[in-house]
């Protein structure tokens, strides 16, 4: 008889709460780290009590980061980015020229380097010919920052009407990151030569870094729109399913992730599975972060907060305030690192939003064994 996760043994007494176990999909335990942690993580952890509204009124917003003293949000169809100060007053810092919103195309991802004395924007979004990133420097104070000039740190990502990915974050390399959708052209994941379908890793400038031979780290994505670094220094990443499986994906440099060829988990060795699968309409990933030994995963189509424990033998995941909120985009943990960000996305076209929505929540985070 197996043994039941030790997380899932301190869960099972909060399923009644809001909390149900993935049921579907389990894969292979997760390969041991190639990194240490400098610290032993403080977790697992979930989220415990009543949400809190750190901000409302949102339209269609896709990304959230941090600065100090201040937080950036950028909304989609609008092209605007928001500063969000420490006390919940919102502000716009800037519209983002050369955006052309349509379909799920737009504003979409947002990243931050200081580099000196200059704190750069990181934009990728979609434009009337192409997704691409760019980067504007920040000027002022929080609470008055405002966008300098764009400059273009990488163009000419094929773009289409879905399936643009738009996830971009520096990992602990200090490179760039981004995740790029297939532009609705399956074949374009499996060609080395586009960027397309893709997970691409950068200089802060958009060029190769040393040692690679190309901006392409791993291949075979349909949509992912999830990426984070755990404290071992491991990467993971969420993709969009087509019909049957959506995935969380442990990322390896180089690796082949199987689409168009296979859906999830698959019998092809020479295709790695996914640590963790669900049905379309049980996730439809968006955001992912890391907190304290702990994966969260924002559902679209499945609105829901995924939690995910990847270290338990097997990886265990446990869904969160299913249909409370409706349709979630992203989450991040807050400013001090205490709590989890939750940013609904209800006015993209697709959800039923309230009178308040889209909305910023923060929920705080506890052990499991706390009810």
């Amino acid at each position: 008889m197996r043994r039941m996760p030790a997380v899932a043994l301190a869960l099972v007494g909060l399923l009644l709460a809001g909390c149900t176990p993935a049921q579907s999909g389990v894969a292979s335990p997760v390969p041991t780290p190639t990194t240490s942690p400098s610290t032993e993580p403080e977790g697992p952890v979930q989220p415990v009590g009543q949400a809190e509204v750190v901000a409302e009124g949102l339209q269609a917003p896709w990304s959230v980061v941090h600065l100090e003293g201040a937080s950036l949000l950028s909304e989609r169809d609008t092209a605007r980015v928001l500063e969000l100060s420490p006390e919940g007053d919102l502000r716009e810092a800037g519209v983002i020229e050369g955006v052309a919103p349509a379909g799920e195309g737009g504003l979409l991802g947002l990243a931050t380097l200081v580099d000196g004395d200059i704190t750069y924007l990181y934009a990728y979004y979609t434009s009337a010919d192409d997704n691409r990133i760019v980067r504007m420097p920040l000027s002022g104070e929080p609470g008055a920052l405002r966008l300098g000039a764009q400059e273009v740190v990488l163009e000419g990502i094929a773009k289409a009407g879905n399936h643009n990915g738009g996830r971009i974050a520096f990992g602990p390399d200090g490179m760039l990151y981004a995740t790029v959708g297939d532009a609705s052209a399956p074949d374009l994941a499996q060609d080395p030569e586009s960027l397309n379908g893709k997970i691409l890793r950068m200089t802060p400038e958009g060029e190769v870094p040393d040692g690679a031979e190309s901006l392409v780290h791993s291949l075979g994505h349909r949509n992912p729109q999830g990426l984070a670094w755990d404290e071992a220094g491991r990467m993971w990443a969420a993709e969009f399913g087509q019909n049957t499986w959506d995935e969380l994906n442990l990322i390896e440099a180089g690796a082949n992730y199987g689409w168009p060829v296979v859906e999830g988990i698959g019998g092809d060795e020479a295709f790695v599975n996914p640590v963790q699968q669900w049905s379309t309409d049980e996730a439809s990933p968006s955001g992912l972060t890391a907190i304290r030994g702990t994966l969260f995963l924002a559902g679209l189509r499945g609105e829901r907060v995924w939690a995910i424990y990847p270290d338990e033998d097997p990886v265990y995941a446990a869904a969160w305030f299913v249909g409370e909120h409706g349709r979630i985009r992203d989450v991040l943990p807050s400013p001090d690192g205490q709590s989890l960000w939750v940013l609904t996305n209800n006015t993209d076209g697709r959800g039923d939003p309230g009178d308040d929505d889209d909305r910023l929540l923060q929920y705080r985070l506890a052990p499991p064994t706390e009810g």
